[in-house]
């Protein structure tokens, strides 16, 4: 299973954030942003954060993507 963070940055847009400001509001690090960037994981204290700033629920910023079946 992976992680897409598409919805996230569909709602920056939205919310006419850049991520740069997503970054400084929620105070994370670059290394957070990288790997948002390339949908890995990170941990539930960061999307907590990116929830607060977005003021938004979790499910509006990630989703799961199952993989498939060969």
């Amino acid at each position: 299973m992976s992680i897409s963070y598409n919805k996230m940055w569909k709602l920056l847009i939205d919310k006419n954030m850049k991520r740069k400001d997503l970054k400084e509001k929620a105070e994370v690090s670059q290394n957070v942003m990288a790997r948002l960037s390339k949908n890995q994981a990170v941990t539930m204290e960061t999307m907590e954060k990116i929830c607060s700033v977005l003021q938004c629920d979790i499910g509006d910023v990630m989703e799961f993507i199952p993989d498939e079946i060969a």
